[in-house]
């Protein structure tokens, strides 16, 4: 028996055995600075190259399109600023049901003068589209629509809107942060201007993303310093963590449909028995349009955090939305923007599964929330 069940592959993924490996020797060996002209700086930045291919492939895109970051946050923020900074424009339209690092920065952005549209979605968490074809005019800035959504795993019909910001003259972005991995992606078929995405949701470390930015279009970097990255990302290259991510991309572009088959299958697994054996239970979001890896299921009556709690004893880790939102005393965004009442939405669990995952896990997680959620019931108060 395994030291404890992870169900929250969404906040972040283990480290593949193989991307560790390849890591290492990064560290202690090949560990110039990729700046440097000498023979050892020029290996490291080799490597970085390799891995930048890696990549560009993965996304059907060239390798110049390609800039590393920290992480998924510096790429949304570093895509919507620079095309207020390069457009002169003051408009952002974007989501109801966007991560944090969207919505905390148009929140930051709208102190400062800016107009934000926030297009809504239906009790399904599927995005209005008319909306969108109402709102979209020439005096916009920027459109950013997440690819799939981090709490529900609700796709989004990325390739659509980003057809009519095209045909608007509009710049897109997307926050494909939660959709690397999960769905087959071909930027060359795609009009998407910028495209977001962080190695830690697919097996490589924490610390490294990337910004995918269409060849042609205008870009204004924040961050100031050195030459790095093109002129497009100062700051001393990650090389370790890039190379990590270049040799996830890889077993990803190697095992990506068969992961995801069997995935789905313990989804379904998960889902299919939590429905069935535990009453007043329903799935939050559309079941059709979503992420083969992602469950949200309400619990009558259940606050999460207590549910969440009593499975951490257990040894079972699951969330009750983003990773990134932990801590906060407020209902998720994300299903209050679906319909879901205050009370509804923090009675709702996030389950999100990932490759190391096995059915004996799923079953033992099951047969524990259904105790937990019997107990948790017990202790309710009884209506006179």
């Amino acid at each position: 028996m395994t030291r404890f069940i992870y169900l929250d592959n969404n906040a972040t993924t283990p480290v593949d055995p193989e991307v560790l490996k390849e890591m290492v020797p990064f560290f202690s060996v090949y560990y110039g600075n990729p700046s440097s002209p000498y023979r050892l700086g020029q290996e490291a930045k080799q490597y970085v190259k390799k891995s930048r291919i890696a990549l560009a492939r993965f996304l059907g895109c060239e390798e110049e399109e390609i800039v590393f970051t920290s992480c998924g946050t510096e790429s949304n923020n570093a895509a919507i600023l620079s095309a207020l900074r390069t457009t002169g424009k003051k408009r952002v339209i974007t989501t109801a049901t966007e991560h944090s690092a969207i919505y905390e920065l148009c929140v930051d952005l709208e102190k400062r003068g800016f107009e934000v549209l926030r297009i809504g979605v239906n009790a399904s968490g599927l995005l209005k589209l008319e909306e969108i074809e109402k709102l979209l005019t020439a005096d916009t800035a920027i459109v950013s629509v997440m690819w799939a959504n981090n709490e529900t795993g609700v796709v989004f019909p990325v390739e659509q809107i980003a057809a009519m910001c095209q045909e608007k003259g509009v710049l897109f972005h997307t926050d494909a942060v939660q959709a690397i991995g999960k769905i087959p992606i071909d930027l060359s078929k795609v009009p998407v201007d910028f495209l977001s995405l962080t190695g830690h949701k697919f097996y490589a470390p924490k610390g490294i993303g990337a910004l995918f930015i269409r060849k042609g279009k205008q870009f204004e970097p924040f961050m100031r310093g050195g030459s790095q990255e093109m002129h497009r990302r100062a700051g001393t290259e990650n090389v370790p963590a890039i190379i990590g991510m270049g040799k996830a991309i890889e077993l990803l572009s190697q095992n990506m449909e068969e992961d995801n088959k069997r995935i789905l299958q313990l989804r379904n697994l998960l889902e299919s028995r939590i429905l069935e054996e535990i009453p007043f239970t329903r799935v939050n979001g559309d079941k059709e349009h979503r992420i083969v890896n992602t469950t949200n299921i309400f619990f009558e009556g259940v606050d999460s955090e207590t549910l969440l709690f009593d499975l951490d004893q257990k040894g079972i880790y699951a969330s009750g939305g983003s990773a990134c939102t932990t801590g906060s005393l407020k209902p998720s965004r994300v299903l209050t923007a679906m319909g879901l009442n205050p009370i509804e939405a923090k009675s709702s669990v996030r389950f999100s599964l990932g490759r190391y995952n096995t059915e004996e896990e799923i079953h033992r997680a099951v047969d524990e929330i259904k105790n937990s959620v019997e107990k948790i019931r017990k202790k309710l108060p009884r209506s006179s």
